[in-house]
């Protein structure tokens, strides 16, 4: 069957690689181009309609929780088939530090990431998935090859899943100084007690292994050198998913966001990742290109959404007042901005990801912090005028829109909430201020040397000095 997939402009079909910003052009080989344009030919005509066709086989068995949390839709497994055979897996391990992926920069994955964003089950079909993607991460960049044998290998092959456990309910784990989970050293292994949530993936039957971060040395001067992050297989006695958390609502079966106890869990100490007292590090090595993977994803959502939106003002049959939707100004308002916006998103992202590549997620900690802010604003917004041009159907199950939201709005919670960013960022602009006081004051004694120079005196033009009188005392 042959329709129109991929028709999306006025004169047809403009290819993704056609669309690359101007600016980033010399950044992306022609390799990734191809790659690229294989990549939204996938999306549009296989993950999309899939969508649909996914979301129908996970109530095979039922609607109740532990049937849609043990149903494994078979169009996925179709999918990643497919994927595999056209040469689109693990696209996401940056060329610069990891030998076991695609071959592709940052700057080119995000590009593919954002056209994967479109679709609910595209991520997972190329397994390009959070929160896998940062694992497989951490085990490629700090995993012994012990671990990377176990572990790193069958997440490669979308074999098993992992679930990342770091924030805790009882505590602000916005600051994850404050995390509570014990880890106590017994011999050769580890004793972990303590609870975490919003592990996602965690529901998922094929989630094998958990990469959990607690507290090994509470007794450490340096608070940043108290966590060690040590994997756990998921079968290990004492562990318990108790639940899954709903997002605004829906409950992401087959993976879910769990709600973990540990009861004595006993680890051996050659789980630990990197170090013991090396937490922070795996973390934030972890959660800098995540955050950029998560930006890209919200991009391509928004671009749905605002696909969404400009065909419902073009809908013959939705005439409010006699008039397309299109013929109403606000509306088209609308769509201006919200084109601005994602273009505007879609520069500081890949401008944040050539930064990666050049100089490392650490150099990067300030643009990759601008778009943790901006990316999910933007969606949100786009989001709602999409909505509110749908009406009563843009909240309803009938269009994706309203799960779409719900998604986008965790995105200023996820891999630290908003507040965190903007309170880091807004330190260190300010850290700029005494320097800048300083210069605009040289600035302003050079004047006047300036104007003494040439023999003026510092007048103000728009001095009017108008007296009425004198007052009486």
């Amino acid at each position: 069957m042959s329709l129109p997939y991929l028709i999306n402009d006025a004169k047809g079909y403009v290819s993704a690689s056609q669309r690359i910003p101007v600016i980033a052009r010399p950044f992306v080989s022609e390799r990734a181009k191809k790659t690229l344009d294989l990549v939204e030919k996938f999306v549009e005509e296989d993950c999309i309609p899939a969508d649909t066709v996914f979301a129908q086989q996970l109530n095979a068995n039922g609607y109740d929780t532990k049937s849609r949390f043990s149903t494994h839709p078979a169009v996925l497994e179709d999918l990643k088939r497919k994927a595999k055979s056209l040469g689109l897996w693990n696209l996401f391990l940056p060329k610069a530090h990891f030998k076991e992926g695609a071959g592709f920069s940052n700057l080119e994955y995000g590009l593919m990431a954002e056209l994967l964003g479109k679709s609910d089950i595209a991520p997972e079909a190329c397994n390009c998935n959070a929160p896998d993607t940062g694992n497989m991460e951490v085990l490629a960049k700090y995993g012994t090859e012990a671990q990377k044998q176990k572990w790193l290998v069958p997440l490669l092959n979308g074999v098993i899943r992992s679930a990342f456990l770091m924030t805790e309910p009882q505590v602000a784990s916005s600051d994850a100084t404050n995390i509570e989970l014990t880890m106590r050293k017994e011999g050769n292994n580890y004793i972990l007690n303590g609870q975490k949530w919003w592990s996602s993936g965690a529901g998922d039957e094929n989630c094998k292994i958990y990469i959990v971060m607690g507290k090994s040395d509470p007794s450490n001067p340096d608070k940043y050198k108290q966590q060690s992050v040590i994997l756990v297989p998921v079968d290990t006695p004492g562990v318990t998913v108790n639940r899954v958390l709903s997002v605004i609502g829906f409950d992401h079966a087959p993976h879910g966001h769990g709600h973990i106890t540990f009861n004595n869990v006993r680890v051996p100490a050659e789980n630990m990742i990197l170090r013991p007292g090396g937490g922070f590090e795996v973390v934030q090595g972890r959660l800098g290109p995540g955050r950029i993977h998560h930006a890209m994803r919200s991009i391509g959502a928004a671009e749905r959404a605002l696909e969404y939106l400009l065909a419902r003002l073009n809908d013959p049959a939705r005439k409010p007042f006699g008039q397309t939707l299109s013929s109403h100004g606000i509306q088209l308002e609308r769509v201006a901005r919200s084109r601005i916006e994602i273009d505007t998103a879609r520069l500081s992202v890949l401008n944040a990801a050539i930064t990666i590549d050049e100089m490392g997620a650490k150099a990067a900690m300030k643009e990759i912090a601008e778009v943790k802010v901006q990316v999910p604003s933007m969606m949100l917004e786009v989001l709602d005028r999409a909505m509110q041009a749908y009406g009563a159907a843009g909240v309803s199950q009938d269009t994706p829109l309203a799960a779409m939201w719900a998604n986008g709005r965790t995105m200023r919670i996820v891999d630290g909430p908003d507040e965190v960013h903007v309170l880091q960022l807004g330190k260190n602009e300010n850290k700029k201020g005494n320097a800048l006081r300083q210069r605009i004051d040289k600035q302003k004694a050079r004047a006047k040397e300036m104007l003494a120079s040439y023999g003026l005196n510092e007048v103000d033009f728009l001095s009017l000095d108008r007296v009425y009188g004198q007052p009486k005392l």
